[in-house]
């Protein structure tokens, strides 16, 4: 039960170019969009292809090498973990949203032209 522990892995696209930044302590950071796509059967026995949209967080040289290398429609592959965040929205209402920060990347191929 020790290996238990929350970690993410995914393979897909990016949605658009990464949004890279450097802050004020030199720190990287790119916030980016990425699509997994999972096609299987239905009950009908009709083919369904569904695409799930995955908001990612990378620091540091792990932001670097994405603002560098990838691009719209770029594959790759991470590794990271769950974060979740709350917040209360101008109506005053709580709201809730998970990201994934990726601590590691891989690049998979050519980018497609569209995701």
């Amino acid at each position: 039960m020790n290996n238990l522990r929350n970690k993410v892995q995914l393979i897909g696209r990016l949605g658009a170019k990464a949004d890279f930044k450097k802050l004020d302590n030199g720190t990287a950071m790119a916030k980016f969009s990425m699509a997994t796509n999972e096609v299987y059967k239905n009950n009908k026995g009709e083919k369904v292809d569904e695409t799930t949209w995955h908001q990612v967080v990378a620091w540091g040289k792990t932001a670097e090498i994405i603002d560098k290398y990838t691009d719209k429609g770029t594959e790759i592959a991470i590794e990271g973990k769950l974060i979740n965040h709350s917040y209360t929205n101008k109506e005053g209402e709580k709201r809730y949203s998970t990201e994934v920060q990726a601590n590691e990347v891989v690049l998979l191929g050519d980018k497609k032209a569209t995701v």
